[in-house]
């Protein structure tokens, strides 16, 4: 049995260095696909390439499932840091001259590493831990992906405002760091800690989820709502915020810089909120309380946003937004989903998860599209806070309902825990 412990631990420490390395690699590429980006094409077309990054995942995906069906899951994870670093060096040479169609593909590409590379490694993760063992170490894991963007942000803006190195040298770097991740994951299998565990099947027929579940279940349908009306927001409050990084800060490796340490300040937001601020949310205000912090927090940075569209007013907005999304409003949205039934839970969040997620955001890029450049009437980026205040009003309505519905399961779930007791003691 200590050796199960001792193996369970360093298999986790292992996995939490992974995660760590993984998004450390992202936010070197992160910085350096915004800061091309804004200088190629400026940030009126980022609604354009959101939305092709979603049809791009769409695509792509189904790809990646067919693979897990078909070969291993640490044989899937060679071959894509592999292909990730072939890649990163044949756009490094295309990109000297910041051509339109390059930085368009640039960005869509970086996108779609974090979204492949972050599902593929808890799906791996998935079936080396048991249940139990995954309660008591994915805490812990999964802490390894805000040190590695803290980590990550703060080394791009130290390259570059330091060591003197250029936007373009971050892809070469980051090209290190995934090539390190494959040597760690080498070692993992030959240490015989990425065994995967037996009967765990590589594929799910219904990994697509099912809609329908969430249209037949109110409590289901409450909990998407928030979660999507999120998603409409986000990438609402992210074109607010590259507007005023693009305005503010003019030159190319400057503004790789400072996105860089802005990752890293938001990453180390969401630490201390995740370490210091949730667990006392959550003990005092219930899951509830921390639901409401995201909306919010959002909604007092858009009234400063929209009062002084400034950098600080712009960081302040998305720290409000992916700064608790990443911390309080995770963990309270995934203690919500602990009274729904396994299977019925499984359907809504692979749904959520896999199409949810991507629909809402192309609903947001064009939300932007057409009130900032299609209609004869156009709003500035300072003046769609009005829409982002009325999606958290709207955010908020919905969790007032949510919490009523989720102390009523509660209540059903305690009673018919007492008449078992209660059977159990007369037999």
């Amino acid at each position: 049995m200590r050796f199960l412990r001792d193996t369970c631990l360093v298999r986790c420490v292992l996995l939490f260095t992974n995660f760590l390395l993984i998004i450390a690699a992202v936010y070197h590429l992160k910085p350096a696909s915004r800061s091309i980006f804004i200088s190629s094409l400026g940030t009126d077309y980022l609604p354009y390439v959101w939305i092709a990054t979603a049809l791009a995942l769409a695509l792509t995906i189904g790809i990646y499932h067919r693979l897990i069906a078909h070969y291993s899951r640490i044989h899937v994870v060679l071959g894509s840091c592999t292909l990730v670093i072939a890649i990163l060096l044949a756009f490094y040479p295309l990109l000297s001259d910041s051509g339109f169609a390059q930085a368009f593909a640039f960005y869509i590409f970086v996108d779609m590493v974090s979204v492949i590379l972050v599902e593929q490694f808890w799906s791996l993760t998935n079936t080396t831990f048991s249940t139990s063992e995954g309660k008591r170490w994915y805490g812990l894991i999964a802490t390894g992906g805000l040190v590695g963007g803290m980590v990550g942000g703060s080394a791009s803006s130290l390259w570059i405002r330091q060591f003197g190195l250029e936007t373009m040298d971050l892809l070469l770097v980051a090209a290190g760091i995934f090539a390190l991740l494959a040597l760690l994951t080498l070692l993992m299998g030959k240490l015989g800690l990425y065994e995967e565990k037996a009967g765990v099947p590589n594929h799910r027929d219904d990994s697509t989820g099912d809609w329908r579940a969430i249209l037949h279940h109110r409590y289901l349908l409450l909990i998407a709502t928030i979660l999507l009306l999120a998603q409409i927001a986000e990438p609402i409050i992210e074109y607010q915020f590259m507007k005023v990084v693009e305005a503010s800060i003019a030159g190319r490796d400057e503004r790789t810089a400072y996105l860089g340490a802005f990752f890293s300040v938001m990453s180390a937001v969401a630490i201390g909120i995740n370490l210091l601020i949730t667990p006392l949310v959550h003990r005092w205000l219930g899951v509830l309380g921390g639901l409401f912090a995201q909306p919010l927090a959002v909604m007092a940075g858009s009234l400063w946003y929209m009062s002084q569209a400034t950098l600080q007013a712009g960081a302040f907005l998305k720290i409000s937004d992916r700064g608790l999304s990443y911390s309080i409003n995770r963990a309270s949205k995934e203690l919500l989903y602990v009274p729904i039934e396994p299977v019925l839970m499984f359907r809504a969040k692979a749904w959520i998860d896999m199409f949810g997620y991507r629909l809402f955001k192309v609903a947001g890029s064009l939300l932007i599209l057409l009130l900032t450049q299609w209609l004869p009437w156009t709003l500035s980026a300072a003046q769609l806070g009005w829409l982002v205040l009325g999606i958290c009003l709207i955010w908020m309505f919905a969790l007032t309902h949510l919490g009523t519905q989720y102390r009523d399961i509660l209540a059903r779930a305690a009673a018919l825990k007492v008449d078992a007791i209660g059977a159990g003691s007369r037999h």
